[in-house]
């Protein structure tokens, strides 16, 4: 399996991991926090779906940083956050069948202005800064599901509300 092929199945299964929480939650839930310092709901998962989209926009350049190229993804609602997602997806596609595999070995730094949090291959920028960034956000929202008495779906097995 090509390095491309590895990532394209990743995001598809994250994409499709993160539309099963977020299709849950409804509007009446947007505001909805479990403590004053954590994000509602909906900022919650409008991160999420905004750290799908980096496989795109955050990658296709050599670098990102926060203080000139970060702009937060603010939705106004789940529905909103569906379509974002589900175009994202079409993008990040279309993207990673653009580069060779060569690109995905290229170096990548994350900057916040002039001080350089981390440099490392694109591939593994992909794992640290996107996917497992996003994953730990999601399992934070789905905590919230369990909070609200949403039933929690099954990620990478079934879950209790699927036993």
């Amino acid at each position: 399996m090509s390095i491309k092929d590895g990532i394209l199945i990743e995001n598809q299964r994250e994409a499709d991991n993160t539309r099963r929480i977020i299709e849950r939650l409804k509007d009446e839930n947007a505001s909805w926090k479990p403590h004053q310092k954590s994000m509602s709901a909906l900022q919650l998962a409008s991160h999420i779906v905004e750290l799908h989209l980096w496989l795109k926009t955050a990658l296709e350049r050599d670098n990102f940083n926060f203080h000139t190229d970060y702009v937060p993804l603010k939705a106004a609602s789940f529905a909103e956050l569906q379509d974002i997602l589900a175009k994202g997806v079409e993008n990040n596609i279309n993207f990673v069948n653009s580069t060779d595999e060569n690109f995905w070995l290229q170096t990548y730094t994350l900057k916040a202005g002039d001080h350089v949090i981390t440099t490392l291959p694109r591939i593994g920028a992909l794992r640290f800064i996107i996917n497992n960034h996003l994953i730990h956000h999601r399992g934070q929202l789905s905590l919230y599901l369990r909070m609200l008495d949403i039933p929690v779906p099954g990620l990478y097995g079934p879950s209790a509300d699927e036993a």
